[in-house]
């Protein structure tokens, strides 16, 4: 990546201790995604594949391994 990417992540994972948050980073073409105790794992899925997992995400079952 040849550009700055500016990290978020949900005020909610704040407290965490561990540092064990999704991070989030927009473009004006990409949403980039870490893991922030990987930082340099970084991916950018398509607009298809993000909302296929994001689908895949809400739907699954709690507790089920999909």
């Amino acid at each position: 990546m040849s550009q700055t990417l500016r990290w978020q992540k949900s005020s909610y994972s704040a407290g965490d201790a561990d540092n064990d948050c999704l991070e989030i980073s927009a473009t004006p073409t990409t949403l980039h995604l870490r893991e922030s105790d990987t930082p340099a794992a970084v991916l950018s899925p398509t607009p298809t594949a993000l909302n296929a997992l994001l689908t895949a995400v809400k739907h699954a079952a709690p507790g089920s391994s999909a």
